[in-house]
């Protein structure tokens, strides 16, 4: 790991995204709750919710953190679900790899919920958003870090 004891806590915070594609006649099924397993989208949310928890314990050399706030929504769109996730901290360190473990664990939660009705889904598309604080500041994809 990282030593980071030399560092002060800031509030940091990071958004992430996946998407999980899915095809017509199973989304069909999935707005009409008619899965097995139940809800497949609130199950999804309370998963990310646990994996960004536990991320620590999923992805060696990643530091422990005391989160303050976990947010994943699992939306339905025409031709999927959209995952999307924020999550924040006052730490050393950032907390970009949960928000990215929450969104990856939430579609790959989609695909165990829904996996009888499309066993062909695909998850695509999983990126950080954005992340704020810390040393490098404030950084959103696609227009990089923004001067402070």
């Amino acid at each position: 790991m990282v030593d980071v004891s030399g560092k002060g806590a800031t509030r940091r915070s990071a958004r992430a995204q996946a998407f999980v594609q899915i095809r017509p006649e199973a989304l069909a099924r999935i707005r009409r709750l008619r899965l097995p397993k139940g809800n497949p989208l609130e199950i999804a949310r309370i998963a990310g919710i646990a994996a960004a928890k536990r991320t620590a314990d999923l992805i060696p050399l990643c530091h422990p953190l005391p989160l303050t706030y976990i947010d994943v929504e699992a939306s339905l769109c025409e031709n999927g679900i959209q995952i999307s996730t924020r999550v924040t901290a006052a730490s050393k360190t950032g907390v970009e790899m949960e928000a990215l473990t929450a969104a990856a664990v939430a579609a790959l939660t989609v695909y165990d919920m829904c996996k009888a009705a499309d066993p062909a889904m695909t998850i695509t598309d999983l990126f950080l958003v954005e992340k704020t604080g810390g040393r490098r500041g404030h950084y959103r994809r696609g227009l990089g870090f923004m001067k402070k």
